[in-house]
This record gives structure tokens, sequence and C-alpha cells, in this order.
């Protein structure tokens, strides 16, 4: 797509968006630093402010944001950290044992299932307004990887509840706004209630050579959902039996389910039994262990992510 029909479209394609986001709120069904991201930082006071601009969606691309379901936990033989397959509407074994976990009727399995939770991340392109911490981001443009808190508040801003507010595109160039970060710490998290959408206005006053430079320079959503960066179910399954059936490991984690639906449908064929009895009699409840660096640090990201 050109960026002339990018600047074409950018009315029309608002009613697409709407489309795709009333199919995620509505659903049927670690490494090193990569400096392609941006994240926010707390000050000495424990609150964190920055200014950013949502992007469109990059040359080739229709949805300007890309949405990975995950599972992080700990299980007797270890760490389980992997995307998970339901992000590409296929079964996963975590998704399979925790179905039938949930329907056991035990609370002690539903609990299990609640440690083995999916966590749902978005990706999207930004450009840095505002970042009093690290000035050095401002006009960059980067990815930022964020929760479900601003996505709703994406959602508010696309939709609005009254009939006095105007639908705004947030990824619109021209038409969108700048979202304010705000953070605060509530209960030892990061918490995102206070950030909020400015009035409408065009990136660059509406200087189309500027915003053509920033979209030209965006990275590719599509490889956060290209089925070859995702394990098969077999190697899924195996590093699953792996961690659930080893010897008992430290105990480090403690996560709660945040989508419990993944545990309401009715069992699979597939025989857990074995597994289930292994979690019931091994796993211990979870809380960090120090000298895992890499685990804790992936941990933090997720705490602040909500």
């Amino acid at each position: 797509m050109s960026f002339a029909s990018l600047k074409k479209s950018s009315a029309s394609s608002f009613a697409k968006l709407t489309q795709e986001i009333e199919k995620i709120s509505n659903p049927s069904g670690g490494g090193g630093a990569d400096e392609r991201f941006w994240k926010p930082e707390l000050d000495k006071s424990g609150n964190g402010y920055a200014v950013i601009r949502f992007l469109p969606a990059p040359d080739g691309e229709d949805i300007p944001f890309a949405k990975v379901w995950s599972h992080a936990f700990q299980g007797p033989g270890g760490w389980y950290i992997e995307n998970s397959l339901t992000t590409l509407n296929k079964k996963d074994p975590v998704g399979e044992l925790n179905r039938q976990l949930w329907n056991s009727g035990n609370d002690s399995d539903k609990e299990i299932a609640r440690k083995q939770k999916r966590k749902l991340s978005y990706y999207a392109n930004i450009m840095v307004v505002k970042d009093p911490l690290h000035p050095e981001n401002e006009g960059q443009v980067k990815l930022y990887k964020f929760g479900k808190k601003i996505f709703d508040k994406i959602i508010e801003a696309m939709q609005p509840q009254f009939e006095d507010e105007t639908p705004v595109n947030v990824f619109d160039p021209w038409g969108g706004a700048d979202f304010k970060l705000k953070i605060v710490k509530k209960d030892g998290f990061w918490n995102y209630d206070k950030s909020e959408f400015t009035s409408a206005s065009p990136m660059f006053g509406g200087d189309d050579a500027e915003i053509e430079a920033v979209w030209n320079k965006e990275y590719s959503l599509s490889a956060f959902t290209d089925a070859g960066n995702f394990k098969t179910f077999e190697e899924l399954e195996t590093r699953l039996n792996s961690v659930l059936n080893s010897k008992p490991a430290a105990p480090k984690f403690d996560e709660s389910l945040e989508d419990e639906s993944e545990g309401l449908h009715k069992p699979a064929p597939q025989d857990w039994t074995k597994e289930i009895d292994a979690v019931k009699e091994k796993t211990v409840a979870a809380a960090p262990a120090k000298d895992d660096d890499d685990v804790m640090s992936y941990f933090a990201s997720l705490a602040s992510e909500e």
C-alpha cells in the first residue's frame, strides 16, 4: 500500500479496524533487550509519565497491532514460558490440560489451571513524543508491547460510551491523538488507570512528508503471529511434560488465570491423568528465586504490563 493510499483510506479503514477490535473484545471461542522496543520507566518518586502516538499499520499490512497469547508458569521441572498456539486459533497443550483440570470438579485442579493461565499481549508501532527519563527516544519509531488495560483505553477512544463523545481512530496520523501514559504503583503493580488520549490532532500539524517519513520507519507486525515462529503442538507438549513431570524445583512465582474461559469447554479426548496427578503431588506455591535473573526480568515485565 502506498502512502497516498494510506491517506485516502484513513477514514474508511476506521470501520475495518473497529470490526477487528470487536473480534478481540468479544472472542468466540525472554532473551536480551531488543532495541526495536520501547518501554516506559518509573522515576525516583515511583511514578511514570510519557507521551506516545500509536501509528497506522505498516506497509503491506492491514491491522496496526498484533495480539499474542502466551503461558508463563513454573512446574516441578522448571519454567514453561512459551507462546500459545491459541494465538493462531489452534489447540495448545496447556489449554487442553487446563480444560481438563477446570472440568474435573475439584477446586485444587482449578487453582492449578489458574497458575497456568494465558496472558494476552499486544504489539504496535508507536512514535515516542515525550520521554522525560530518556529524551533521546523522542521522535523515534519503536515497537510497544502492552496489555489489556491499555488496549481498553484504545477501545474507549474508538468506541466511546456516550453519545456526546466522538469516536477517534487513535492509529490515524491525521485524525488520531497522542496518548499520555501515566503510571503509578498500586499494590506492587504498575497501574495505568490515569492514562488518557489527548484531543484529536494530526501528527506534525498534518505535514505529509514528515508523516510519511515516520510511516516508512515502522516495523512489521505480522511476524508476531506468523505460524512459522510458533512451536508445534508436539514440541510444546514435550516441553510441558518435562516441566510437569521432573523432580521438584525451588518454588518461584505465583500467577492467577487471566482468562478462565479457556477452561470452560468440554475436556479434550487426550488423557492427562498422569500429568494432573503429577502436578497435584509435586506442584508447590511459587515465589521468586533471587538467582534467576533472566526469569525474574521476564516476570518483572509481565507485572508492569497490566
